[in-house]
């Protein structure tokens, strides 16, 4: 439900959670769908749905949480500093019209477009694109009709205006207009200026505790510790992974069988010769 690029795949999905425990419609309903959900919100949050970035902060400043909270963030102004002026570094010498990760959907959507072919007479089965007016087009697919609006950027699968990504349907249309340059038809937070843009903000360094100027009010406040119970056990330091994460597992192979659970030397695949 909170990929969905349509009202009407998370109305499906929502039925079916509800005949699991009708509660969760109830809960979900609460919290708002405008606060998860990708079809429900009111801005558009880009493609990219991740806390990674989280957690690699998290990984960072491991250490960190030993100390003091301002000596912990000193820490992290350290940190975000120096990652601003590497990525701003990096940004600059950036000279393609898009990323790298962007470019790369691109190619997988052009590949399944490659699929839809122009008919007049066409069978059912077929994929074809039926022009309607000079940007707006109809694209069949197995039995399903999408239109495609060119001028705002928009088909009625809903992911050529949620990603801002030319999708199957649209690569179509365009590839029907002879059209070769796809980058205009994508966002321009997918460009490296934007990129750039976004760390053009200096991180300013913190001056010494000794040149530090407090008001009175703040040194006479009184600040205590919140109360923290502290739970069993070793406290976790690394995060738990998702049930859908890969974990992989490296298993030692035989170099003679190729086979795996042990190594050359205790391989009895092979009978050794006396």
């Amino acid at each position: 439900m909170e990929k969905a690029y349509r009202k009407e795949d998370f109305d499906k999905l929502m039925a079916k959670v509800v005949k699991v425990d009708h509660r969760m419609k109830d809960y979900f309903e609460d919290a708002g769908y405008e606060k998860w959900s990708r079809v429900h919100s009111i801005i558009n949050r880009g493609r990219m749905m991740t806390s990674n970035i989280i957690e690699c902060i998290n990984g960072y400043l491991v250490d960190a949480r030993k100390l003091s909270i301002i000596d912990f963030l000193e820490e992290a102004r350290l940190l975000f500093g120096s990652w601003n002026y590497k990525n701003r570094e990096i940004a600059t010498y950036i000279k393609d019209t898009l990323g790298r990760r962007i470019e790369e959907i691109l190619i997988v959507n052009a590949s399944k477009s490659s699929k839809m072919k122009i008919f007049i007479n066409f069978p059912k089965n077929m994929f074809h694109v039926v022009p309607s007016y000079e940007y707006i087009f109809t694209v069949h697919e197995a039995g399903r009709r999408y239109i495609v609006c060119l001028e705002r950027k928009t088909c009625t699968c809903g992911r050529f205006q949620h990603d801002e990504i030319p999708c199957t349907h649209a690569i179509a249309v365009l590839k029907h207009e002879n059209v070769t340059n796809l980058h205009p038809y994508c966002s321009d937070y997918y460009k490296p200026y934007a990129l750039e843009k976004m760390y053009e903000v200096a991180m300013v360094p913190m001056p010494d505790k000794e040149d530090w100027n407090i008001p009175d009010y703040v040194l006479d406040e009184i600040v205590w510790p919140p109360r923290y119970r502290r739970l069993f056990g070793r406290p976790r330091k690394r995060r738990k992974k998702n049930a859908d994460e890969k974990i992989t597992v490296n298993n030692n192979s035989s170099g003679q069988c190729a086979q795996e659970g042990h190594n050359r030397r205790t391989c009895t695949f092979f009978q050794k010769e006396n």
